[in-house]
């Protein structure tokens, strides 16, 4: 049974909580269909270690949103109340619900106007995944039966109409459930296509010549290295030997424990054990 939350949409309150929940604008990035945020991007906002950037685009719907609605009402003669609903562990901050509960409305102010993609899609009467996602995701917290999504542009509104798909809420509930075992512990996500940026411009260009210059002298000296040391290796016949201010040591070492092997350690949680995790950089050459 979904609950209504007293919380201002844009609060400080409203965003300490949602940080806690499953929230209907963050499950495209649950399923790895949001063109804005990755499974990644999304772990590291929802674990503390990243901060949401508020974009212009961002800006501009929550600033538009007031006008958008009246004007859906004004065609539609419904009247749609903005709440926060919550039903377990999901959420879903609706821009507007009727008082029977029956119908959401999710309002989109695309920034680029009717150049912007969506513009032209819902024109098409096409509903993009992401958005699609996101209201039956709404749909699944507020128990409404139907959905419109009304796209708003300058005093023009374009009005797609959505109705509840129980396959695609329990895909939602499924992915969530998998996503939420990345919250609990240490390990994130796999990075994905998107997480990738191809940087051509000048200043990252000298610094990886320079790394690669730096990379290949240290490679080489890397193999002299071994090369000597593998000398020093092969003429040393005792345990210990010395001279010209190097030492060589050949000793009996005992070996690693795999834990895996240990009956006592079956179906123990060692995760409970970890260290705190870390941030690691890799730096490699790529050609």
């Amino acid at each position: 049974m979904a609950a209504t939350l007293k919380l201002i949409q844009g609060s400080q309150e409203w965003l300490d909580y949602r940080r806690t929940m499953r929230n209907a604008s963050e499950t495209p990035a649950v399923l790895g269909i949001s063109p804005w945020v990755t499974p990644y991007q999304l772990w590291l906002i929802k674990t503390g270690r990243s901060t949401q950037a508020v974009t212009q685009a961002m800006t501009h719907g929550t600033q538009l949103e007031p006008q958008a609605r009246a004007s859906y009402e004004a065609q539609t003669g419904h009247v749609m109340n903005p709440l926060v609903m919550q039903d377990g562990l999901y959420s879903a901050s609706l821009d507007g619900i009727t008082l029977a509960g029956d119908l959401i409305v999710e309002v989109k102010c695309p920034f680029r106007g009717r150049q912007s993609k969506l513009w032209r899609e819902a024109r098409e009467g096409a509903v993009p995944a992401y958005y699609a996602a996101q209201i039956q995701h709404q749909m699944m917290v507020s128990g409404a039966s139907e959905a419109h999504l009304w796209v708003y542009v300058g005093n023009e509104g374009l009005l797609l109409t959505l109705h509840r798909d129980e396959p695609a809420m329990e895909a939602i509930r499924g992915a969530w459930d998998t996503f939420s075992q990345y919250l609990d512990g240490e390990a994130p996500p796999p990075l994905a296509d998107a997480d990738s940026v191809q940087r051509d411009d000048p200043a990252w260009g000298d610094a990886a010549a320079a790394f690669v210059a730096a990379k290949r002298n240290a490679d080489s000296a890397d193999e002299a290295l071994d090369a000597a040391r593998q000398r020093l290796v092969d003429l040393a016949k005792n345990p210990r030997e010395t001279g010209s201010g190097v030492s060589v040591v050949k000793l009996w070492k005992t070996g690693n424990v795999d834990y895996k092997k240990v009956p006592e350690l079956r179906g123990v949680d060692l995760d409970r054990y970890r260290g705190k995790g870390r941030e690691e950089v890799r730096v490699t050459v790529t050609k």
